[in-house]
């Protein structure tokens, strides 16, 4: 993966003659370009990863990041399996369903893989719920309202879909998925093509932008889950947090409540420990800047370190930790004994 990178003088090779090139020896470097991939554009990964990858890009002269949107994150992962990108964009839903090997990726773990995966930095939770027309908010007052109902919960892909599906399914909603482009999701909710349609936030703090845009060609408001609904949730091991209006700018008209999942930029054993290390260290040096370009690395912000422990929490025994997150854990007294065998070999 590495490539030497040269700064080659203007006019320096000419037909017929032997090249005169120089190599300017302050720019020239031994650089890992990186083909990170994430979610499609307009997307809360490919936002994110942007302001990521301007950091790291600037802050340490040994990498060369590019960030590469796919369909979804799902797209990410099994393109960096294959060999076709560096690092990719992973969930803790997902990694749970190659574990499993079920869901979006049954049969994905009996296949030979290019490269091995790893936990290698979380980012920050996406929190998924449901919005619908704010002049529907007398008949739908709960989840199962929708029962048999039309509802966009993402493209198919998606893990943001995923998550969602699964918290509906944990209350009993038994509603008809409806594929849409993400750019129409709110004038199909306006003109009746759907009852309801996800709304999430990154960070608790910052809703994905194609749901901003969603918000302005329609007046939503959350439908949160019942008491009921919620005891259902808390029974099957979901989790909710309360994200305020402000957050989505006053367009909805009350708190939403959401389903907080795990998201990280993770690469894999294609990155040595000493590089993984560094790069998390300068994230957590540059924590301050990472949030004020995207609020969704709000959470990094404030606790790096905390972030990285429940995102491996979250991911359980599923996917192994990189020896870079081990050794930055070690390095921050925030190790657990206990995951020593789930760090990934680097064989």
């Amino acid at each position: 993966m590495k490539h030497l990178m040269l700064s080659v003088a203007a006019g320096a090779m000419t037909l017929g003659l032997a090249s005169t090139a120089t190599i300017d020896s302050a720019s020239a470097q031994d650089k890992t370009e990186v083909r990170w991939a994430t979610s499609s554009t307009g997307s809360s990964g490919f936002r994110a990863l942007t302001s990521l990858a301007n950091m790291l890009n600037n802050q340490m002269d040994t990498l060369d990041i590019t960030v590469m949107p796919t369909p979804g994150a799902a797209a990410s992962v099994r393109g960096f399996a294959g060999g076709q990108f560096d690092g990719y964009y992973g969930a803790d839903v997902a990694f749970h369903e190659i574990a499993n090997n079920g869901g979006r990726y049954e049969g994905f773990a009996d296949q030979e893989h290019e490269q091995q995966m790893t936990q290698s930095f979380w980012a920050y939770t996406l929190e998924v719920g449901l919005g619908v027309l704010a002049d529907d908010t007398d008949e739908l007052q709960s989840w199962q309202d929708l029962n048999g109902k039309p509802v966009f919960t993402s493209p198919a892909p998606w893990d943001t879909r995923a998550a969602l599906e699964r918290a509906m399914r944990a209350a009993g909603v038994e509603h008809e998925y409806v594929e849409l482009d993400t750019g129409l999701a709110g004038q199909s909710l306006e003109d009746g093509t759907i009852e309801a349609m996800i709304i999430y936030t990154a960070g608790e703090t910052s809703p994905s932008p194609w749901i901003q845009e969603a918000m302005m060609s329609a007046d939503m408001d959350a439908l949160n889950p019942s008491s009921e609904e919620l005891d259902m949730l808390d029974e099957a091991g979901i989790g909710t947090v309360e994200v305020p209006a402000s957050v989505f700018d006053d367009q909805v008209a009350k708190p939403a409540i959401l389903v907080p999942f795990f998201y990280g930029f993770h690469v894999g054993t294609n990155f040595s420990e000493d590089e993984v290390y560094e790069m998390l260290v300068t994230i957590e040096e540059n924590a301050e800047e990472l949030a004020e370009s995207d609020p969704s690395f709000s959470q990094v912000r404030d606790d790096m370190i905390e972030m990285q422990l429940r995102g491996i929490r979250s991911a359980g025994e599923t996917i192994p930790i990189h020896p870079g997150l081990a050794k930055f854990l070690r390095e921050n007294d925030a190790w657990n004994a206990d995951w020593d065998g789930r760090i990934a070999s680097m064989d």
